[in-house]
């Protein structure tokens, strides 16, 4: 299969929904763990965000991910990477099943 993950909101939890006085964006360990499971099953794995391809870019890397792909975030290319399953804080049509991950005391739209 081929799974996607969004950034903000999913693999990281930003600044602006912790109490981290240090003003970093955490990495959501809950939703990694999920993301490492299903590359150690062998499934080609894509990072991706709304923030663009070098933000996710970055992550990846801050994050040690090692995704096959790092794509545009969009209707589009998740058509013409046939994503399977898409991991995400918004409700969105992005993939044939798309997962929805709850926003750590996040309120911002």
């Amino acid at each position: 299969m081929i799974i996607a993950f969004d950034v903000d909101d999913t693999l990281i939890v930003p600044v602006v929904a912790t109490a981290n006085p240090g003003g970093l964006d955490t990495p959501n360990y809950e939703v990694i763990a999920i993301y490492r499971f299903f590359q150690s099953q062998g499934h080609r794995m894509i990072v991706w965000s709304g923030g663009g391809i070098d933000y996710a870019r970055m992550w990846s890397n801050k994050l040690g991910l090692n995704p096959d792909m790092i794509i545009e975030k969009s209707k589009e290319s998740a058509k013409a990477h046939g994503v399977d399953i898409c991991f995400d804080d918004c409700i969105v049509d992005l993939a044939d099943k798309n997962i929805r991950v709850k926003r750590i005391n996040n309120k911002i739209s």
